[in-house]
């Protein structure tokens, strides 16, 4: 017996071993118990810990002083990393979906594109608005513009809606604010100025081939009807813009929409300032400019600034109180709380599989196989994704277990970006139904299952196996 266990904790096999039950006890409470993945991260994290050996004074510390264990570090080291950046982002896009960005956006679009491209321009919306707003919420503020869209066009609603969700999947899987790459620039410490410009090159041809060109051409096969009930004449419906631009929703009366150019500006200061500072680092020598580019572009303070503009130019200058925007922040909030813990539980779950030895295992491994991190960290993160279905969940036990072997290895900034950006690309694959967001769409666009698997599960595919090709691309240029 004692063998056994010395094989399991000092070996290679052993440890990967380990790692592959741990990872499918993992699977088994999460999917088939229903337990949290916060719950579930944890208690796998510690039977880790401790089925490897570690000791307890270093996997929680002592009754003295715990600041310095793995559960304590696992959790601070990325919360403090990720926290202040998600919370301000939430109220940032709390406070653009509110004013009624949304409708000015659209009405724009669709006056630019006319009836003909009203499909490219529900993309760009997806796309655009998709930067500060979280997936399920921009699909219940922009699925009624989509609604009247499509019934101005007469065609089919996929026709529509794929580019729109096209553009709210890839801004929520490559580009911060967002919680999963947030919480890859902690996992894999790589700059979030990185994260945004590689977010942007590896995901835009990802957003064309699966929401422009495979929504064009599914949406001509697959006809799907407005809901009836979403759509309607009475006072509740809104008029926003004029002519072929003209979108009615069933959303309160905003009188005096903002101008696109203020939200635009808007949702552009902090990607900005951001991208400055990383950039001045590279460009410029130390010294006082420097010093202002890193301060104004430290995520926290970026996104601070983009929220306080936000709170004066569309709420005090529009007429709304302080009052008002307190309270529109402290609900919008108030949904962030388990994404955290379950961001930290990962980090926990991370940190126990480089303290056990595992990921110098998996290093190991790897190099004997002659397989390239980028593509494990995919394999790694689609084979988690397909299995539990939840992103995040995929994204922040991918980023534990590839975090250990970046570090390892000398590679620069741009180079770990792309392999962040794989990890982003494998936790969007194949979306079925052990995912939330699956439902969420065969509801709100009137989809049967087979048609959500033949529209939006291929969507998804798509926009993952695109823009984890380009990233792969490169980083065997870069690296």
């Amino acid at each position: 017996m004692n063998s056994v266990v010395d094989w399991l904790r000092t070996s290679t096999p052993g440890l990967l071993v380990l790692c592959g039950i741990a990872i499918a006890v993992l699977l088994v409470v999460i999917i088939k118990v229903k337990l949290e993945p916060f719950i579930a991260l944890l208690i796998v994290g510690l039977g880790l810990a401790l089925a490897a050996g570690l000791p307890v004074n270093e996997i929680v510390g002592t009754a003295i002083k715990s600041n310095e264990s793995l559960l304590e570090t696992g959790f601070g080291g990325i919360l403090g990393h990720i926290a202040v950046i998600i919370g301000l982002g939430t109220v940032l896009g709390a406070i653009l979906e509110k004013s009624g960005g949304a409708q000015a956006l659209t009405a724009k679009l669709l006056g630019v594109f006319g009836e003909r491209g009203a499909p490219i321009a529900m993309g760009l919306l997806g796309l655009i608005f998709g930067i500060p707003v979280f997936f399920d919420i921009g699909i219940f503020v922009l699925a009624p513009l989509v609604y009247v869209a499509a019934r101005q066009g007469g065609k089919s609603l996929v026709l529509y809606a794929l580019p729109m969700l096209a553009g709210l999947s890839m801004t929520h899987a490559f580009l911060p604010p967002h919680p999963g790459p947030v919480a890859l620039g902690g996992l894999l410490e790589v700059n979030l100025g990185w994260l945004i410009l590689f977010g942007f090159i590896c995901g835009i041809p990802g957003f064309i081939a699966a929401g422009l060109v495979w929504g064009n051409w599914i949406g001509k096969r697959i006809i799907v009807d407005v809901p009836e009930d979403f759509i309607n004449d009475g006072d509740d419906t809104t008029a926003v813009g004029g002519g072929a631009g003209t979108v009615a929703t069933k959303r309160p009366v905003i009188t005096t929409p903002p101008s696109v150019g203020t939200i635009g500006a808007i949702i552009a200061v902090p990607l900005v300032l951001i991208l400055g500072a990383t950039f001045g680092s590279i460009l410029l020598d130390p010294g006082n400019l420097l010093e202002v580019l890193t301060f104004f572009g430290t995520p926290a303070v970026a996104l601070l600034i983009a929220v306080l503009i936000a709170f004066y130019v569309l709420g005090i200058r529009r007429g709304s109180t302080v009052q008002e925007l307190s309270k529109l922040t402290g609900e919008s909030l108030r949904p962030v709380g388990m994404l955290l813990l379950v961001v930290g539980a990962g980090a926990f779950f991370g940190k126990v599989i480089s303290a056990t030895g595992i990921g110098t295992a998996l290093a190991d491994t790897m190099a004997a196989a002659g397989l390239p991190i980028i593509v494990l960290a995919y394999i790694i993160s689609c084979a988690l994704r397909v299995a539990q279905g939840s992103a995040t969940v995929a994204i922040v036990t991918t980023g534990g277990i590839v975090g250990p072997l970046v570090a390892a290895q000398d590679y620069s900034a741009p180079a770990v970006a792309l392999i962040a950006m794989s990890i982003a690309a494998g936790s969007i694959i194949a979306s079925h139904v052990n995912d939330g967001g699956f439902w969420i769409i065969s509801k709100f666009f009137n989809l049967t299952v087979k048609q959500t698997l033949q529209t939006w599960t291929v969507l998804e595919t798509i926009l993952s196996v695109v823009s984890f090709a380009v990233a792969g691309i490169l980083f065997a240029i870069i690296a």
